[in-house]
């Protein structure tokens, strides 16, 4: 599913009067996640999931082409939980 399609999943099921007016609540929804998890926030969705930043440590890895050993530098990344709800959906 792209967002064209989940837009229109949403008008078909919501009380909308326009897609545009869908995507523009999906445009905010996700600026809003966007902005918490930049912040450094965690968000939770009840029967979805949650939502989290976590730290990546530095570590060492490979040039492919040279083989030269080199040092990834540490990061922050988006990870994501699903909810028990949602693995028993998806497992059937």
């Amino acid at each position: 599913m792209i967002k064209a399609d989940l837009i229109e999943a949403i008008y078909k099921k919501g009380n909308f009067t326009s897609k545009a007016q869908v995507e523009h609540a999906l445009n905010t929804i996700i600026t809003v996640f966007i902005d918490c998890l930049a912040k450094g926030d965690s968000f939770s969705l009840p029967d979805f999931g949650t939502f989290k930043v976590a730290e990546r440590a530095a570590r060492k890895g490979r040039n492919l082409k040279t083989g030269a050993e080199i040092l990834i530098p540490a990061s922050k990344v988006a990870r994501f939980s699903p909810s028990k709800k949602l693995k028993e959906k998806v497992k059937g």
